[in-house]
């Protein structure tokens, strides 16, 4: 136990209140859970991390906390990327790993109930055992749990057709910053009685209050999907093939773009045998059924060749296919091995990819940066990673000024900072860029109303 710890009154009334192996207090143990994937976001030493397994214990650590004054940092996997799960100093922070069954899959209403620490892919799993699917798929999507994907409103590949965590989360328990444990939401298709409090938690990264249940809407499963892929020399000819799917009216159920290098980097790391001679892959998806599939996978070659491709086609090969979508997911965590990644996660206008594409390739050059890059083409959401040697110092302050630089023309072209990854510590400065004082004011009065004494992951997003 660290000598914080010692004696603290609080790790006194969480004794009396939880189960013993719910509280940790070994300083190295600890360290694991205090920041996320985040790798340059600021981060404190807790002061102890308590693991629930219930609703209620959840309740009592926060209502203990809030006897004591002392902040409460909500954690899911720790995958995320903006530091939104990061400890501050002499805090608790609350894994919700535990919190892990499938409670109930409703054929019939086409909804599951699940606890905050079920792993996307478990959920997904879980529905297709009754003909059913869940469709957000962050990159994490093996990792990640729902929780984690509630707090950042996380997206992914399918999302582009299919929409967002907050598109499909249609009830919420919640422990509230005064303590209270509550129900939001409903279980019918319909229903608008009062505000839309499930629309506000969802995204709010653990600041307004500690998700303890998840009730999520569900589709039917969907056709198998048809996979083109298209061969480009630049990023910024790949953006045009972007622009002109959408101009074509197609609305494909995947639209990625993975540089060479992440693949490369992939290949050397996973051995796949990913014989791609590319600079910039497009991958895009269909799984509109039949003979109109088949029109709207043609459709998509033709956007590809009309944006500049030098190759593009309808794969034969369900294997390749697969495996450059794996790969795709793969991007992050092998560029990861290569060296310290600043992550970007902004989000513009469909039109604009060609000319926001054309400005991270000038940043990159201007701060003689290395910026490799995937996106969620299909939605605008681009994620430049920019890649520093470590321990170079001034590369590293060469990354933060191309980092700002991204969110600026961002905002400039019509788009937001985060797209999915939420604001947590690394957006804080881009969200007060894109918000105006008046909006940022109406933030803050929600999060004095739900959390009066400021104990819900303090100092992050609007602090």
């Amino acid at each position: 136990m660290s000598d914080t710890a010692v004696g603290h009154p609080l790790l006194v009334d969480l004794a009396g209140a939880l189960p013993a192996d719910r509280v940790v207090t070994d300083p190295d143990v600890a360290a694991g859970y205090a920041h996320d994937e985040a790798e340059w976001a600021a981060h404190g030493r807790p002061l102890a991390v308590v693991r629930p397994r219930s609703p209620e214990e959840v309740q009592a650590v926060v209502r203990a906390c809030l006897a004591h004054r002392v902040p409460v940092v909500p954690r899911g996997a720790g995958t995320g990327l903006s530091g939104g799960a990061n400890a501050v100093d002499g805090c608790v922070v609350l894994s919700l790993e535990r919190m892990d069954a499938v409670h109930e899959i409703d054929p019939v209403e086409r909804l599951a109930v699940v606890g905050p620490g079920v792993v996307n892919d478990h959920l997904r799993a879980a529905a297709a055992e009754h003909g059913l699917w869940y469709p957000p798929d962050p990159a994490s999507s093996p990792w990640s749990t729902i929780g984690g994907n509630v707090a950042t409103n996380a997206g992914g590949v399918c999302c582009v057709k299919y929409g967002v965590t907050r598109d499909y989360v249609i009830g919420l328990q919640v422990v509230t910053g005064t303590g209270e444990l509550v129900r939001l939401g409903r279980r019918t298709a319909k229903g608008v009685a009062g505000y839309d409090l499930v629309g506000l938690m969802v995204g709010s990264e653990g600041t307004l209050g500690v998700v303890t249940e998840v009730t999520v809407r569900l589709r039917p499963a969907r056709a198998p999907e048809r996979t083109v892929a298209g061969y480009f020399d630049d990023v910024v000819a790949a953006g045009r093939a972007v622009a002109e799917v959408g101009r074509r009216g197609i609305t494909p159920s995947a639209l990625e773009l993975v540089d060479g290098e992440c693949l490369r980097a992939v290949d050397a790391w996973k051995h796949m045998g990913l014989a791609v001679d590319a600079e910039v892959v497009l991958l895009g998806r269909t799984d509109t059924p039949g003979a109109a599939g088949d029109a709207e996978a043609a459709e998509l070659v033709a956007a590809f060749e009309a944006g500049g491709a030098s190759w593009a086609a309808a794969s034969t090969d369900p294997d390749e296919a697969e495996a450059l979508f794996a790969a795709r997911r793969l991007a992050y965590p092998a560029l990861e091995r290569l060296g310290p990644l600043l992550t970007e996660d902004v989000c513009v206008p469909v039109a604009a990819v060609p000319e926001m594409l054309s400005r991270i390739q000038a940043s990159a050059r201007r701060h003689d940066t290395h910026i490799a890059n995937i996106a969620h083409a299909g939605d605008g959401n681009l994620h430049p990673l920019i890649i520093v040697p470590a321990g170079d110092d001034d590369a590293r302050r060469r990354a933060v000024l191309a980092f700002d630089e991204v969110i600026a023309d961002a905002l400039a072209l019509g788009g937001t900072v985060t797209g999915e990854h939420g604001v947590g510590l690394l957006k804080m400065d881009g969200l007060r860029q894109e918000l105006s004082p008046e909006v940022l004011q109406m933030h803050r009065a929600v999060k004095a109303a739900l959390d009066p004494a400021g104990i819900l992951n303090p100092g992050k997003v609007v602090a």
